[in-house]
């Protein structure tokens, strides 16, 4: 390996990290960084003593690019492509899993998902990974008063949009235990009783496998639906709570094969919110990991 090959190895988890969270997407993140590597060797060493700067800024160029190109075809990523946010991790600390979830909750990533692709690399660069306001202008083509505004904006839209009340995680693992016993019982009243009025469900297939073009919307019709599948499925239906980015969550099985990963967002209550992965190739990747 030589010492072009090894700066960008030692790099590679960072730029990964960015560009995942930029995406939604581990997947397209990682043919991001590929391409990032294919542009770092064709730079030659002029760029090594520089190495981390140059690859920041081509790994968010080439996201945004990315963003920009999914938005024109009219793909968004808060409706149908949740894509591989949800990830077992069971090698973490507790310590290490609640900075995670604080930092990656489906709800965070969900927000950042509506924001502008310039404003979402402005506020994961210059709040999340620290990276010098000059050095984040100077991706998104703005100047350094421009790029401070733009956070400063897109930072009050995040807090607008994140729940006021942020639910411990015993009190999570209680109300998804619960869930979970009602959804295996198939008992719709407590199906019902355990969601919000305003509850939404949104899904990914990836195109893949059939999903939800748009979000449920609803309580009831959520609970409806879990109903029917809790009659459609019997026996063969088994539920485990694992956790998912740092917050417990369920795995629906049918017949032991993996059939979706859930997370949930709560009000300390009721579930307000369900996030369903559905996509073949990232429930293989969850099946294989370790359950907590």
């Amino acid at each position: 390996m030589d010492d072009a090959t090894r700066t960008f190895e030692r790099l590679r988890p960072r730029l990964l990290s960015i560009a995942s969270r930029m995406l939604g997407s581990t997947t397209e993140a990682e043919v991001v960084v590929r391409d990032a590597y294919l542009r770092w060797r064709e730079a030659g060493p002029a760029t090594e003593h520089k190495a981390e700067a140059w690859l920041i800024t081509i790994i968010t160029r080439l996201c945004v690019n990315r963003l920009r190109r999914l938005n024109r075809e009219g793909q968004t990523f808060g409706e149908s492509r949740l894509l591989e946010r949800l990830v077992l991790d069971s090698s973490a600390t507790p310590e290490q899993m609640h900075e995670r979830a604080d930092d990656l909750s489906v709800a965070l990533l969900a927000l950042l998902e509506r924001l502008p692709p310039e404003a979402r690399t402005a506020v994961l660069l210059g709040e999340l990974f620290e990276v010098n306001y000059e050095e984040v202008a100077q991706t998104i083509g703005k100047n350094e008063v421009e790029c401070r505004q733009l956070v400063h904006e897109a930072k009050a839209q995040l807090r607008d949009g994140r729940p006021r009340y942020a639910p411990s995680r015993g009190t999570h693992f209680r109300l998804l235990s619960s869930f979970a016993e009602a959804l295996a019982s198939g008992d719709f009243a407590a199906l019902k009783m355990m969601l919000s009025d305003d509850a939404e469900l949104t899904g990914d297939g990836s195109g893949k496998v059939p999903s939800f073009g748009k979000p449920l919307q609803g309580g009831p019709r959520i609970a409806q639906l879990f109903f029917a599948g809790s009659l459609r499925y019997g026996s063969a239906l088994s539920i485990e709570l694992a956790v998912i980015n740092g917050q417990w969550g369920l795995l629906l099985l049918i017949d032991g094969a993996m059939e979706s990963a859930q997370s949930h967002e709560i009000d300390g209550e009721r579930i307000v919110a369900i996030h369903v992965q559905r996509n073949p190739a990232n429930l293989i990747r969850l099946a294989a990991a370790p359950l907590c």
